[in-house]
C-alpha cells in the first residue's frame, strides 16, 4: 500500500528538502502552506533560507508539470502534489476560511484525504500539540525526524576492555599494544584497560586506525596553559584536542565537564604556544535561554558582549586576568600567560577571534582552530554549512550538552551535535567523547545531576 505524507509549514522550515525522503511514497503539501512559506521568504534567518530555497524547487517541478495533479520527485516513482481542495471549496461555495486557523485548515487536508482507505496517509509535523489534535481526530500523526538519533545510544567514544596483568605492563614498555579482541572499536576510539583479576590495574589508550593498534595517550608534566586533566574522560579530550591528525573533535557532556574550557586551553597551546594554527576562531549560536530581552544597544561588539560572556569568563580564567590562580592544579601561572594583557590584546593582534554564528554562510576558513561552543542548538543542516567551511588545515571542535537545547526546532535526539557523533564516529580524522563527571564545583555537580 503506497502510503501519503502530508507535511506541516514547520517541516519546511527545518528542512526544505524534506519532500525527497520518502522514496516511492506521495508527499502533499496543503495549499495553506505554501502561503505561510511566502511569509517568511524575506526572512534572513534559517527559516527563511529554507522557505526560500523550498519555493525554487517548487519552481522547478512547476516546469515539469501540474503541481495540483502531481508531479514525479524521485526515481523509485513518488510523486509531489499541492492539495487545493480548499481553496477550491472556498470559490464554490462562497465559505470563509478566515475563521479557521491555518493550523485547522492543513489539518483538514490530512484528515479528508485519510478518509480514502486506498491509502494510508501520515500527517508531519514538528508542533506537539497538532500532533496531539490529529491523534484525537484519527489521523496517523509522526514528527518529522530525519536526523534521529537516540541520545541514550549515542557513541560515547570511551570503551572498556578487559586485558590480562602481562598485557597492560607490556603495554606500558612498548607504548602500543596490538588489538587485543575482536569487538568493535571505531577510530580513536578511546579505550580503558583493565585487569581481569586486579580492577584497579588499568591502563588508558587510543586507537590509532591506521597503525591498527592501541597507543597511549599524551601527557604533557606543565599541563596545557595551566590545565591538568581532572578525570579519564578529561584526559581523552585533551588527547584528542592536541593531535593534529584529528580534525574533527566532538565533546558532549552536562554543564561544568570541562568541554570548553579543555578546548579553548588547547586551541590557545596550538595557536600561541607551538604555531600549528595561525588564530584561535571561537563561535557559538546566538540562542536567548527563556525570554529574550530584545534588541540590546551599542555596536555589534556591544550587542554580542552577552553572547559571549561565557567564553570571556574561561580565556579570563586561562589568562590568569580575572585575579585567581590559572589553574585549580598549580599554584603557579602558565609562563607564558600574558596576565596583564587579557584576551583583548590577543583579538587586536589577531590571534583571537569570537563570533557568532550568523554571518559565517559562504566563508571558507583556513589554517584556524575552530572552536563552536553550544553546538546542541544547531540543526543538522547548519552543522552541515558550518563544517563544510573549514579550509585546508582548520581543526574544528564542537562541544556542547544535547539536555540544554534553546533552539525549539530540535531536541536532544535531532540536534547537530549528535547527528555529526553518529556520522563522524567511523572516520580516521574524526573522534569523540563524552564527558560524564563536573568539574566546576560541588555544587555545580549537585545541581547538573539532582535538577
Amino acid at each position: 500500500m503506497k502510503k501519503i505524507f502530508v507535511l506541516d509549514t514547520n517541516v519546511i522550515l527545518f528542512d526544505s528538502q524534506a519532500i525527497f525522503k520518502f522514496k516511492d511514497n506521495d508527499v502533499v503539501i496543503c495549499f495553506t502552506v505554501l502561503e505561510e512559506i511566502d511569509k517568511f521568504k524575506r526572512d534572513m534567518t534559517e527559516n527563511g533560507r529554507n522557505a526560500r530555497h523550498f519555493s525554487r524547487i517548487l519552481d522547478d517541478f512547476r516546469k515539469k508539470g501540474d503541481l495540483a495533479k502531481g508531479v514525479l520527485i524521485s526515481k523509485e516513482g513518488g510523486k509531489l502534489w499541492i492539495d487545493i481542495a480548499d481553496m477550491e471549496r472556498e470559490k464554490l461555495s462562497g465559505d470563509k476560511k478566515s475563521s479557521l486557523t491555518n493550523d485547522h485548515i492543513i489539518l483538514m487536508s490530512a484528515l479528508r484525504l485519510s478518509k480514502d482507505k486506498k491509502n494510508k496517509v501520515f500527517f508531519l509535523t514538528k508542533d506537539t500539540n497538532l500532533r496531539i489534535r490529529a491523534d484525537v481526530l484519527g489521523v496517523n500523526s509522526k514528527d518529522y525526524e530525519p536526523e534521529h538519533v537516540n541520545i541514550e545510544e549515542l557513541y560515547s567514544g570511551v570503551q572498556e576492555m578487559p586485558v590480562s596483568k602481562k598485557e597492560i605492563d607490556d603495554f606500558f614498555v612498548n607504548r602500543r599494544m596490538p588489538l587485543p579482541s575482536k569487538q568493535k572499536i571505531y577510530p580513536n576510539g578511546c579505550i580503558l584497560l583493565k585487569d581481569e583479576v586486579d580492577k584497579n590495574h588499568t591502563a588508558i589508550a587510543r586507537y590509532d586506525h591506521g597503525q591498527d593498534v592501541l597507543v597511549p595517550l599524551q601527557k604533557r608534566q606543565e599541563g596545557i596553559w595551566g590545565i591538568f586533566p581532572r578525570n579519564m574522560e578529561q584526559s581523552f579530550a585533551l588527547d584528542l584536542l592536541l593531535n593534529d591528525k584529528i580534525q574533527l573533535v566532538s565533546l558532549v557532556g552536562k554543564a561544568g565537564t570541562g568541554k570548553t574550557l579543555l578546548a579553548l586551553a588547547a586551541g590557545l597551546m596550538k595557536t600561541l604556544d607551538e604555531g600549528v594554527y595561525q588564530k584561535l576562531l571561537v563561535a557559538r549560536p546566538i540562542y536567548p535561554m527563556g525570554k529574550d530581552l530584545g534588541y540590546l544597544p551599542g555596536d555589534i561588539e556591544e550587542k554580542l558582549n552577552p553572547w559571549m560572556q561565557p567564553i570571556f569568563d574561561n580565556l579570563e580564567y586561562l589568562l590568569g586576568t580575572s585575579g585567581y590562580a590559572a589553574s585549580t592544579a598549580t599554584k603557579e601561572p602558565h609562563p607564558r600567560t600574558p596576565r596583564k594583557a587579557g584576551y583583548t590584546e590577543l583579538i587586536h593582534q589577531g590571534m583571537l577571534s569570537i563570533e557568532p554564528l550568523t554571518y559565517i554562510r559562504g566563508r571558507s576558513i583556513p589554517n584556524q582552530y575552530m572552536i563552536v561552543d553550544e553546538a546542541q542548538n544547531l540543526t543538522p543542516h547548519e552543522i552541515k554549512t558550518i563544517i563544510t567551511r573549514v579550509g585546508q588545515n582548520t581543526k574544528i571542535i564542537l562541544t556542547g550538552d544535547c539536555y540544554q537545547i534553546d533552539n525549539p526546532y530540535i531536541d536532544s535526539s535531532s540536534n547537530g551535535l549528535t547527528y555529526v557523533v553518529e556520522r563522524f564516529k567511523n572516520e580516521m580524522i574524526a573522534g569523540h567523547v563524552t564527558l560524564n563527571k563536573g568539574e566546576r564545583s560541588k555544587l555545580a555537580e549537585l545541581a547538573a545531576n539532582l535538577l
